[in-house]
């Protein structure tokens, strides 16, 4: 049962909802060594003891912080208190007097200690500036401090309240008696235990704020009505755990109020996949860009597919498509169309290679309504579809002192649904930046507006487009959509507009362009992909032709 508050909050001491005292003060000394690696290890572990006393002392005896609390940010500060001690010459016999010395005449930032040991960065800033005083130092200057000491009175781990602020920042300026009675609706309406309503409120802070009926509603039939609960241990870091877990669905797009007998009969993944698995079985379905509510819903009536191994599974893509009941005639169309995307290629890639020849709604579809097993039971066989000229281009390759970074291009290639084929060992040829650099520069052209299928094929064949800075790319597809009023399908027809210089060749021959159009000499041969396109020599020879060209071009190119 919760606590009723009185006024003086902080003086709360907690006896209801027992939580283990490592839930508290669990950085203790074990994981403060990195702050205080400059001290000598053999007097690190002391030099932590003696700063924390000497900051319980001073924010409890000084400060007039309640005992519990001080407790709390002297054990949960790590970064705040060494950079706090780094100030003081350290000497092992007199570092505890010097500390106390410093705290004494040298006042510290304490809201800067309290947003660290309830788990918030002081670079996050997630206490909005708006709800901390102006000019201040003092956490008895900040009034929203009594919200934090009720908030802990009624159970909520310290170290964990920074939660709360993270997605619902108003919650520091509730009242705390409205918390409390929230807090006990929710407990009292859906029969939850206190630990599971903390643990609900940890991952789900709106349900303190405001009406989602929904999502209790599912969690209620998960916990209870499946007699879940009783194979969770029973303490707020378990339960928040599982809450986190289901908090991943949400937004993968399952609606609240709609999936709680789903989540019940699919209970077993929360139990048996860590977040990071069932984080990384998300993200492969959502890679598909497939409506968002789709994919959630997909992976809990399919909880098998949390099984399959999705990472390091040699695929063929023409095997892959057999094995999932494609036709000959349908593969052979896409083979002669997306002639890049075959070959083989890591199973991991395979949302991305789907969208490379813009089937990722018809795997997903299979994926929905047809077998899923099918994804797992797939194995390439030992000879099947291997390309000689990519093999002839990877031993090359290999052969090379910088074949790491050259290999690390060659994945990038593979894992936006290029395969291993000519075509991969050619782009890799024309790229000139590193990995990240080329994802940037990819994910700008998708941002920007080309379909994912149109922008690998010009890659496949025109790959030198991401060797350019974001900025001139950007640059390139403004100019080419506002001031020549072109689509960005005109890329299809010309690829390589943007690899040219914009100032010194796109801009100057685009004018004259405008002026060939106005005086009459513009035809199909003088089309501005062609104008842009011919070397200065050709260039030059064709507009010879035209009376006053030369001196026109003489005065734009001149600008």
């Amino acid at each position: 049962m919760f606590l009723r508050l009185t006024s003086a909050a902080a003086a709360v001491v907690i006896n209801t909802t027992k939580i283990p005292h490592r839930f508290f003060g669990g950085a203790a000394i074990s994981n403060l060594g990195k702050p205080f690696a400059k001290i000598p290890w053999r007097y690190r572990s002391k030099a932590i003891r003696e700063s924390q006393k000497a900051l319980l002392e001073y924010l409890h005896i000084t400060r007039c912080v309640p005992f519990l609390y001080a407790d709390y940010i002297a054990k949960n500060s790590p970064h705040c208190l060494w950079e706090t001690a780094s100030k003081i010459p350290f000497s092992h016999s007199t570092f505890a007097h010097s500390f106390k010395r410093f705290l004494r005449y040298h006042p510290i930032n304490e809201l800067d200690f309290l947003q660290e040991s309830i788990g918030l960065s002081c670079d996050e800033n997630c206490i909005s500036r708006s709800l901390l005083p102006p000019n201040t130092l003092f956490l008895s200057d900040w009034k929203h401090f009594d919200v934090i000491c009720a908030l802990a009175g009624m159970g909520f781990p310290w170290s964990k309240l920074g939660l709360l602020c993270k997605e619902e920042r108003s919650i520091f300026e509730t009242d705390p008696h409205q918390l409390l009675r929230k807090a006990s609706e929710i407990k009292d309406v859906y029969g939850f235990n206190s630990v599971c309503v903390i643990s609900i409120c940890l991952a789900f802070p709106q349900v303190l704020c405001s009406n989602v009926d929904g999502l209790l509603d599912d969690l209620k039939i998960l916990f209870l009505d499946n007699n879940f609960l009783s194979s969770v241990e029973g303490n707020v870091n378990a339960v928040l755990e599982v809450c986190e877990k289901i908090k991943l669905f949400y937004y993968s797009g399952c609606e609240m109020g709609k999936v709680g007998d789903l989540m019940g009969r699919s209970k077993n993944i929360f139990m048996e996949y860590s977040k990071e698995e069932l984080i990384n079985k998300i993200e492969f379905f959502s890679e598909l860009k497939v409506h968002k509510d789709k994919v959630g819903l997909l992976l809990l009536s399919r909880p098998e597919i949390f099984s399959f191994n999705l990472e390091d599974r040699v695929i063929s893509v023409k095997g892959f498509l057999k094995h999932f009941g494609m036709g000959e005639e349908e593969i052979t169309s896409l083979e002669e169309k997306y002639p890049h995307v075959f070959g083989r290629n890591k199973i991991a890639n395979l949302p991305r290679i789907m969208r490379a020849m813009n089937h990722s709604e018809w795997f997903f579809e299979m994926m929905q309504n047809g077998d899923p097993s099918l994804l797992n039971t797939y194995s390439v066989l030992c000879t099947e579809d291997l390309d000689k000229h990519y093999a002839e281009g990877l031993t090359k390759i290999l052969a090379k002192r910088t074949n790491a970074y050259r290999i690390t291009k060659l994945n990038f290639l593979h894992s936006i649904g290029i395969g291993e084929n000519r075509f991969a060992v050619k782009a890799l040829h024309q790229l000139h930046s590193n990995r990240t650099e080329l994802q940037q520069r990819f994910d700008y052209l998708l941002q920007s507006g080309i379909e994912y299928s149109r922008l690998c094929a010009l890659l496949a064949f025109t790959a030198r487009i991401l060797n350019q800075k974001q900025s001139y790319l950007q640059e390139k597809v403004e100019y080419l959509c506002t001031e020549m009023g072109s689509s960005l399908q005109f890329l299809d027809v010309f690829p390589g507009y943007l690899c040219h210089d914009l100032e010194n060749r796109i801009k100057p021959r685009y004018r004259f362009h405008k002026w060939l159009k106005e005086q009459g000499y513009c035809g199909k041969d003088y089309a501005v992909a062609t104008i842009i396109a011919s070397s200065e020599k050709t260039f030059l020879a064709r507009i010879s032709r035209f009376d006053d060209a030369a001196r026109k071009w003489q005065e734009i190119s001149s600008r």
